[in-house]
C-alpha cells in the first residue's frame, strides 16, 4: 500500500468521490459548509440544507454527537440532493452507524477515534460502503508528542500529524481520503498546506478554522484560501464563519470568482457612495444582493449611486441601475433603458435582471 510520505512531490491530486461530487484530480473546487442545527432535528436540518443548496452548496457536513444523530442521517438524506458527510469525534461506533445510515463521507481524526482496533473497524466499514474519509487535523487536536517536539501547533507539526494519521488509514488498506490541516492563524494555515501539498497526492480540503464573524472571518479566509488557490492548492473548501452558514457559501464563491477559478451567481459591482449620492444606495444594494443569491448564472450587475457617472463607470456590467434625487435609471452598457421613480427602482431593475438571465440561458442553451 502506497504511504503518504512516499509520494513524489508536486504530483497532481488524485480524484475521490463524495457521493456524486468528484474531489481532486483537477475537478472544480467543491464548495461545502456545515449545518449548525441539532442533527437529530431532521426538519430543521433539512430546511437549512435546502437553503444552502439554493446558493450553491455542493457538500454538506453535519455533527454526529450520538447514535440518534447518526440514525437521523437516513431521514435527512431522503430530503436533500447533495452528499452528506458525518463529522465524528472520539466514538468509532458513531462513524460506523453514520455510514450504515447513508453518510457519503466521514470526517475523523484517526488518532482520537479510540485506538488501532477501533480505527480498523471504521476503515473496514468505509471500504465496505465505499465511503471516503476526511482526515482532519487542527491546531487543537495535535498529539502530545508532536506538540512537544515542535513546541506548539506549528505548520510543521500539523503536517507531521496529518502524515501520521493518513498512514494509519492507508496501512489498513483504504486510500479514499482527503486531508485538512486547519489553524485559526491564516498564515500558519497557508504554510501548512504548502508543506503538505509537497508530500501528498491526496485531495486537500482547505479552510481557516474558527475564523470569526462575517468581517474577520471573510478577511482571514480570503487571504489564506485565496493565496492557496492561486498556487493551485486546494480541491474542496469551506469558509468557516460565526454566521448563518449560507454566508459561508456566498463568501466561498466570491473567493473562487476573485481568483478566476469558478463563476457562480451574479457578480455585483457597486460604488461605495460619496457626497453626490442622493438615494438610499445601501438598502438598494442590499436588496439586490439578497435577490441575487438564488441566481446561479454568472451575470454582472451594477448598482451605482450617481446618474452622472454610474453608467460610464459600470459599462462592463450586463445590466445596471443608478440613482438620483428621487429618480433612477436602468442602463445596459452606456444606453439608458428606462427612468423610474426611486420607489419603483428595485422592481423595475429586477425585471431587467430576469431578462438578462433568460438571455444568458438562451445563449448557453440552459
Amino acid at each position: 500500500m502506497r504511504r503518504m510520505d512516499n509520494v513524489r512531490k508536486n504530483t497532481k491530486t488524485r480524484t475521490i468521490h463524495v457521493g456524486s461530487v468528484p474531489v481532486g484530480g483537477g475537478n472544480p473546487v467543491a464548495v461545502q459548509s456545515m449545518t449548525n442545527t441539532d442533527t437529530r432535528d431532521v426538519a430543521a436540518t433539512v430546511e437549512q440544507i435546502k437553503r444552502l443548496e439554493e446558493v450553491g452548496c455542493e457538500i454538506i457536513r453535519v455533527a454526529v454527537l450520538n447514535m440518534d444523530a447518526a440514525r437521523a442521517i437516513s431521514e435527512i438524506n431522503k430530503a436533500i440532493s447533495i452528499p452528506l458527510i458525518a463529522d465524528i469525534h472520539f466514538d468509532w461506533r458513531l462513524a460506523v452507524a453514520a455510514m450504515e445510515s447513508g453518510a457519503k463521507g466521514i470526517r475523523i481524526n484517526p488518532g482520537n477515534i479510540g485506538g488501532e482496533e477501533k480505527l480498523r473497524k471504521v476503515v473496514d466499514k468505509a471500504r465496505e460502503y465505499s465511503v471516503p474519509i476526511r482526515v482532519g487535523v487542527n491546531s487543537g487536536s495535535l498529539e502530545k508528542d508532536i506538540r512537544k517536539k515542535y513546541g506548539g501547533p506549528t505548520p510543521e507539526a500539523l503536517v507531521e500529524s496529518a502524515i501520521r494519521n493518513v498512514n494509519l488509514v492507508a496501512d489498513m488498506g483504504w486510500e479514499e481520503m482527503k486531508i485538512s490541516i486547519k489553524s485559526s492563524d491564516a498564515m500558519a494555515t497557508v504554510e501548512a498546506y504548502r508543506l503538505l501539498s509537497q508530500r501528498t497526492d491526496f485531495p486537500l480540503h482547505i479552510g481557516v478554522t474558527e475564523a470569526g464573524g462575517l468581517i474577520a472571518g471573510t478577511v482571514k479566509s480570503s487571504v489564506a484560501l485565496g493565496a492557496l488557490l492561486m498556487e493551485g492548492i486546494g480541491d474542496t473548501m469551506r469558509v468557516s464563519l460565526t454566521r448563518d452558514p449560507v454566508e459561508e457559501i456566498i463568501v466561498a464563491y466570491e473567493i473562487l470568482r476573485a481568483v478566476k477559478l469558478r463563476h457562480r451567481g451574479p457578480e455585483i459591482i457597486s460604488c461605495p457612495t460619496c457626497g453626490r449620492c442622493e438615494i438610499d444606495l445601501f438598502s438598494l444594494a442590499r436588496e439586490v444582493e439578497e435577490r441575487a443569491r438564488k441566481i446561479p448564472q454568472p451575470v454582472k450587475l451594477a448598482v451605482m449611486g450617481c446618474i452622472v457617472n454610474g453608467p460610464g463607470e459600470a459599462r462592463e456590467a450586463d445590466i445596471g441601475v443608478a440613482g438620483g434625487k428621487g429618480k433612477g435609471i436602468i442602463f445596459k452598457g452606456e444606453k439608458i433603458l428606462k427612468k423610474v421613480d426611486e420607489s419603483q427602482l428595485l422592481d423595475a431593475f429586477w425585471e431587467e435582471v430576469e431578462k438578462v438571465v433568460r438571455e444568458y440561458d438562451a445563449a448557453h442553451k440552459l
